[in-house]
C-alpha cells in the first residue's frame, strides 16, 4: 500500500506556482514520486487556494490541483484535537492547520508535510510528531528507509582550500546575491582553509569557513556592539537540503574548533531571506546560539557562549562540554561491526575509510541512538558514555578491545509500545535497519531492548585509545570478567585514570 502523504497548503502554492520560491520543494516532489506516495490535498487547502488574490496565479494552480486526490472529510475534530484548537488556534489559519492534524491524527493519512512550526508544536504536544515533517525531515526518512533509490552519495566531510574550489559552481550563487563583494572576497582568500562535502559528481553540498578572531576586532558594524573577546566567527556555512545530516556533521567540526582555539564565543552573522539560512538558524538555535542583533548589512548575529559550563536541562545547549560532578558513567560495549558505522571520526586505523562515507543520517548526526538489552539499566539523562569496541572474533580483547568515543545521554527510551514503535523510534539516528531493528526487538522476548538517546562527544585518536589490557592493570575492569556484554558503570577515579592514560585535552570535562 502506497504512504497517504498530506501536504500543507504552502507547500502545494510554492509547488505549482510560475515562479521558483523555494527550490527544496522539488526534491520533495522528487522523492514524493520515487516512494510512489499519495499525494493528497484537504479541502482547506482548496479553499485558502481560492482566496489568493492574484488570480492568474490562483487559475495556474487550480489547474494543477487535479494532479493530487482531495480528502474527503467530515472536518469534525476528534475531542484531544479540539483541546489543542482551543489552546492555540486564534486566527482562521490556526484552525484550518488543526483540521490537517486532525486527519493524521485519526489515521485518514500516514503523514503531514509542514514547515509550519506552529503545527509542529501542537503535533508534539498531541504525541504524533513522529507523522508530521518538515521537508529535511521527510527526505532524512525516506533516504533511511529507501536506500537502494538514493540517485547519489554524499562524500566524506574534506579540508580544503577556498583556492580549490570552483566559485562558479552554482552552490555559491546564492551568497553572490546577497553579498556585492563576495567573488573579489573569496578570491582574496585563496589560501585559506574550508570545510567542504560534495555529491559523487563532485558537485558543492556543504561549505563552511572559520575565523579566529581577537579581543582588538572591530565591531563597530554590529548592534548592539560585541565585546572584546577571543571568538570563533562562523565566516561562511551553507548546508543544501539533502537528508543525510549534514548540518549537524559541520556543527560538530564548529565545536571542535571553538575547544582547540579555546575561545570565549562562537557568532555568525547570517540572512534568513531563504529557506536554507532559515534551516540553519533553527538548527543554530537547537545547539545554543541566540540572537544578539543585527549587522548593518541586514543579516542577523546569533552568538553562543563558549564559557565552561554544562546545562543539565538540555546538555545540547553547552555541548560539547561534559560534567562528572552529579552524573553516573558507564563504559559501553558495541560490536565492531557496528562500529564506525555509528561512530565514524572514531573509525581504526584497520578499517578503510572509502568504506564509511557520509551517505547515512545517523553518521553526520551529532545525536544518535544506541540499542541495548544490558541488564543494567540504572542509566539516566546527563550520565557518560564512554564506547568500548570490542575485539573481532579472531583477535585477543585484551589488544584489541578499546575505547574510542566518549558521548552524554540525552534520553533513555525504555516505554516501547510495541515493534513498530521500536523501529519508528530508532530508525533516523541507528545503524540498524528495519529489518535488523525487527530482529533486535524479538530476539529475546522476556528481556527487550531500550534506548539510548545520545551526543556524540569526542573521538579518541590514535596512540589515545585505552585497550582492554590497560583497563585491567588500572584495575578499572575486572580480570574476571568476560568481555563487556552489557552497560558497566565505573566511578569518577576511574574516569579520571582513562583521561590520564589516554592524555587527551581535558578542556571540554568539567570535573
Amino acid at each position: 500500500m502506497n504512504t497517504k502523504v498530506l501536504l500543507d497548503t504552502n507547500i502545494i502554492i510554492h509547488r505549482e506556482t510560475d515562479r521558483v520560491i523555494n527550490e527544496d520543494i522539488g526534491k520533495l516532489f522528487n522523492w514524493l514520486d520515487k516512494i510512489k506516495a499519495d499525494k493528497y490535498i484537504h479541502p482547506v487547502t482548496i479553499r485558502e487556494i481560492e482566496r489568493l488574490k492574484d488570480k492568474q496565479q490562483k487559475k495556474t494552480i487550480n489547474i494543477k490541483l487535479e494532479s493530487y486526490t482531495k480528502l474527503i472529510t467530515s472536518e469534525k475534530l476528534n475531542k484531544e484535537i479540539n483541546e489543542i484548537s482551543k489552546k492555540y488556534d486564534v486566527k482562521e489559519n490556526d484552525k484550518n492547520d488543526t483540521l490537517l492534524l486532525n486527519e493524521v491524527y485519526v489515521g485518514t493519512v500516514d503523514c503531514l508535510i509542514t514547515e509550519d512550526k506552529k503545527i509542529h508544536k501542537k503535533a508534539i504536544e498531541l504525541g504524533i510528531n513522529d507523522k508530521v515533517f518538515t521537508i529535511e525531515q521527510f527526505l532524512e526518512k525516506v533516504t533511511v528507509e529507501h536506500p537502494s533509490l538514493l540517485d547519489y552519495r554524499v562524500l566524506s566531510v574534506q579540508k580544503s582550500y577556498f583556492g580549490q574550489e570552483n566559485l562558479n559552481d552554482s552552490f555559491f550563487d546564492s551568497f553572490k546575491e546577497d553579498y556585492l563583494e563576495f567573488e573579489k572576497w573569496f578570491r582574496k582568500k585563496t589560501n585559506e582553509p574550508v570545510y567542504v562535502s560534495k555529491n559523487e559528481h563532485g558537485n558543492l553540498i556543504a561549505f563552511l569557513y572559520l575565523k579566529v578572531e581577537d579581543r582588538s576586532e572591530n565591531y563597530s558594524d554590529i548592534e548592539p556592539i560585541l565585546q572584546p573577546k577571543k571568538r570563533l566567527k562562523i565566516g561562511s556555512f551553507k548546508v543544501s537540503l539533502n537528508g543525510f545530516k549534514l548540518g549537524e556533521r559541520f556543527l560538530k567540526i564548529v565545536f571542535d574548533n571553538a575547544i582547540k582555539q579555546k575561545v570565549d564565543e562562537i557568532y555568525i552573522t547570517i540572512f534568513d531571506k531563504r529557506p536554507e539560512q532559515k534551516r540553519l538558524i533553527d538548527l543554530l538555535h537547537e545547539w545554543g546560539f541566540f540572537e544578539h542583533g543585527t549587522k548593518k548589512t541586514g543579516e542577523k548575529v546569533l552568538v553562543r557562549d563558549f564559557n565552561k559550563k554544562y546545562d543539565y536541562e538540555n546538555p545540547k545547549k553547552t555541548f560539547p562540554y561534559i560534567t562528572v560532578s552529579k552524573n553516573k558513567i558507564f563504559i559501553v560495549p558495541i560490536y565492531p561491526e557496528y562500529h564506525t558505522e555509528l561512530l565514524p571520526d572514531s573509525i581504526l586505523r584497520t578499517e578503510s575509510p572509502e568504506d564509511f562515507k557520509e551517505d547515512r543520517p545517523h553518521r553526520n548526526a551529532i545525536s544518535k541512538v544506541y540499542v541495548s538489552r544490558s541488564l543494567e539499566r540504572n542509566i539516566s539523562k546527563n550520565d557518560i558514555l564512554l564506547f568500548y569496541r570490542t575485539a573481532e572474533k579472531d583477535k585477543r580483547a585484551y589488544y584489541s578491545s578499546v575505547i574510542t568515543t566518549i558521548g552524554i545521554v540525552e534520553n533513555i527510551i525504555e516505554d516501547i509500545k510495541d515493534e513498530n514503535d521500536f523501529i519508528i523510534k530508532c530508525r533516523k539516528r541507528s545503524v540498524f535497519n528495519d529489518e535488523k531493528l525487527r530482529k533486535f526487538w524479538n530476539y529475546k522476548p522476556t528481556l527487550r531492548p531500550f534506548i539510548i538517546n545520545f551526543l556524540h562527544v569526542y573521538s579518541f585518536q590514535l596512540g589515545e585509545r585505552i585497550n582492554r589490557a590497560i583497563l585491567l592493570e588500572r584495575e578499572i575492569l575486572s580480570g574476571a570478567e568476560n568481555e563487556l556484554r552489557g552497560l558497566k558503570q565505573i566511578g569518577v577515579e576511574s574516569f579520571k585514570k582513562i583521561i590520564k592514560e589516554a592524555k587527551i585535552d581535558e578542556s571540554f570535562i568539567i570535573y
